[in-house]
């Protein structure tokens, strides 16, 4: 019997909460302004994180969100960023995952569908 996987998404720059669990970096790039300290991460996966090339033509334009999911779930299935993803998901067997995004809008960022695609 598998557990259900828990995943929440949390912007990087947010207080972390002691039911936050294993805290995870998704960004490629580390977030301005931000202290490693003060991060408090677990993990920094770089490996899920979108293409360059995918992040410049989103620019987190949300009538681009299901087309960049789309785009962005193709490149997770290549081996590097398959074998990440299959890692997250396994620290999310074990207890709460958060990933963290530095983007303003974390609701239509990499995280989420992350977030989506690990509790499918």
């Amino acid at each position: 019997m598998t557990r259900k996987i828990r995943v929440r998404v949390r912007r990087v720059y947010e207080e972390p909460t002691t039911d936050d669990g294993t805290r995870v970096l998704v960004d490629r790039i580390w977030p301005r302004g931000l202290s490693k300290a003060d991060a408090a991460l677990d993990e920094w996966c770089r490996e899920v994180s979108p293409s360059t090339e995918l992040r410049q033509w989103y620019r987190h334009d949300p009538g681009r969100f299901a087309e960049f999911g789309r785009r962005y779930r193709d490149e997770l299935r290549q081996p590097e960023r398959a074998a990440a993803v299959a890692h997250l998901r396994e620290l999310a067997e074990h207890g709460m995952l958060t990933l963290l995004t530095a983007t303003r809008q974390a609701e239509i960022s990499e995280a989420a569908v992350l977030a989506e695609l690990l509790q499918e």
